[in-house]
């Protein structure tokens, strides 16, 4: 014998199956936030470290950073220079990056970020070959600018994605605003 079940017995127990989950799945979620968080925190000092040119892993990044850099006005100084937090958006989603420059204002180090850019298009900027594109570029009288067939010898461009245009665009924004950010603090600095 078949047996049946009435749509109100289905209805309650796939409520319940539902909440059980949700349940499980907050537990799991509220247990992981604060490792969540370190690990986060850990990839944040790895990436500034990674601009000065000090390589780090998630169980010495703590320790390479209280060694290396210290914090004052939202920025991380380094001997010798600055890092420039930058923050932007994408096609996609948010971008993000730091770039380390020295006493003059030249870029000794970058390293950039995304959450959804495109692979092989604009999620190019979370390459290291795309980071160095900016090594011994300045910062000190405008901002760096990707762009299309970029002048090398120009110490203010850098060769933009091919295909990411949206992204270049976004990195390009986001170099604007650090360099309007750094300029106030240059400018404060000497008042």
């Amino acid at each position: 014998m078949k047996k049946t079940f009435s749509n109100t017995y289905i209805f309650i127990y796939s409520a319940a199956l539902v909440v059980v989950a949700a349940l499980i799945l907050t537990v799991v979620s509220v247990s992981l936030k604060p490792l969540q968080t370190k690990n986060q925190q850990a990839e944040t000092k790895q990436m500034i470290l990674k601009t000065i040119g000090v390589e780090a892993t998630r169980d010495n990044a703590a320790e390479l950073y209280a060694k290396h850099i210290t914090e004052a006005d939202g920025y991380y100084r380094f001997d010798g220079g600055i890092v420039l937090p930058l923050k932007g958006t994408g096609l996609w989603g948010p971008i993000w990056g730091y770039l380390a420059l020295d006493s003059t204002s030249t870029v000794v180090g970058a390293v950039f970020d995304h959450k959804g850019e495109t692979p092989g298009l604009g999620g190019e900027i979370a390459t290291d070959k795309f980071a160095q594109r900016f090594i011994g570029k300045r910062m000190d009288t405008q901002a760096i600018q990707l762009a299309k067939n970029a002048d090398h010898s120009n110490p203010y461009e850098v060769d933009a994605i091919s295909g990411g245009t949206m992204t270049s665009n976004g990195v390009t924004a986001m170099l604007a605003k650090a360099y309007d950010d750094y300029s106030n603090l240059r400018k404060e600095a000497t008042e």
